[in-house]
């Protein structure tokens, strides 16, 4: 009987880690920025699984570093504003970037400078027929 129940705990233990690797831990996200296109988000966990959210350009209205107080500490993370279709000047929606990660405010720094190098050219940019 303790063998079953020794069985059984490890089978849980794997299926339990299985599940983790697989749909919880997070090894590498990326960010990619296209002017013309949009913003391509992609998380690859560590079972070799990867999913990927992108972000028409029309629908960003800007790209932010937000500031969060958590566990007596602050915490900076980058952050994309979706422009409200209803109300041109206002924000409709916050995505967060790089939640596992958690880069440091020097890194996002340098991501943020390059996203607004993108962005600003989008703006200038004569629109295309």
């Amino acid at each position: 009987q303790n063998s079953m129940v020794l069985s059984a705990a490890i089978f849980i233990t794997l299926i339990g880690l299985i599940i983790y690797l697989h749909f919880v831990k997070i090894d590498q996200e990326s960010l990619l920025v296209i002017g013309s296109l949009g913003i391509q988000v992609t998380s690859s966990y560590a079972s070799g699984k990867e999913s990927t959210i992108f972000i028409e350009m029309g629908q960003v209205k800007d790209v932010v570093i937000n500031e969060a107080i958590h566990m007596q500490k602050v915490i900076y993370y980058l952050c994309i504003l979706l422009q409200d279709p209803e109300d041109p000047q206002g924000v409709s929606e916050v995505v967060p970037l790089f939640q596992s990660s958690k880069p440091r405010l020097d890194c996002l720094v340098e991501v943020y400078k390059s996203c607004q190098e993108i962005l600003e050219q989008r703006k200038t940019a004569p629109p295309s027929s």
